[in-house]
């Protein structure tokens, strides 16, 4: 049986995952940032932070973008010097992308610019309920419709 929670849990999720707010959100987290870094190349670099040194196939399947899109945006991070590649040691044919120092702190900054943000957003929210969010929301991500199978 569908429920009025459920119809507005849906209508949240589907404002947060629009391309716009996505792009909206990254601009505002990478401005002022210098060459490279922009609403575009953000996921290639915050989704590379996360995944550790891996392919572009695999970062693209991680990230939701295709191949060749993934490549561009890691050319122009690795011009920025953001991101070198590297021979897969298990593949002598594949390619890694990787972080460079200054790409896993640019990756910091974004964090902690998100973080910065985020916290704004619920600072007016009483304490108490920011916190139960927090919790619920963690628990959607790993429980919910969205968590990945068990291998």
């Amino acid at each position: 049986m569908e429920t009025e929670v459920g119809h507005e849990v849906a209508r949240a999720l589907g404002q947060l995952l629009k391309r716009s707010a996505r792009t909206w959100l990254y601009a505002g987290l990478t401005e002022g940032l210098g060459e490279g870094v922009d609403e575009v190349t953000y996921p290639v670099l915050s989704g590379l932070a996360r995944t550790g040194p891996c392919s572009a196939a695999d970062l693209a399947w991680e990230v939701g973008l295709d191949r060749s899109g993934i490549s561009r945006r890691a050319g122009r991070l690795e011009s920025a010097g953001l991101l070198r590649r590297e021979p897969d040691p298990h593949d002598g044919r594949a390619v890694l992308l990787v972080l460079t120092d200054r790409g896993v702190e640019a990756n910091d900054l974004l964090r902690r610019r998100l973080v910065r943000r985020i916290e704004d957003s619920l600072a007016e929210w009483p304490p108490e309920e920011a916190r139960a969010f927090s919790a619920g929301l963690r628990r959607f991500a790993l429980e919910g419709p969205f968590a990945e199978p068990l291998a």
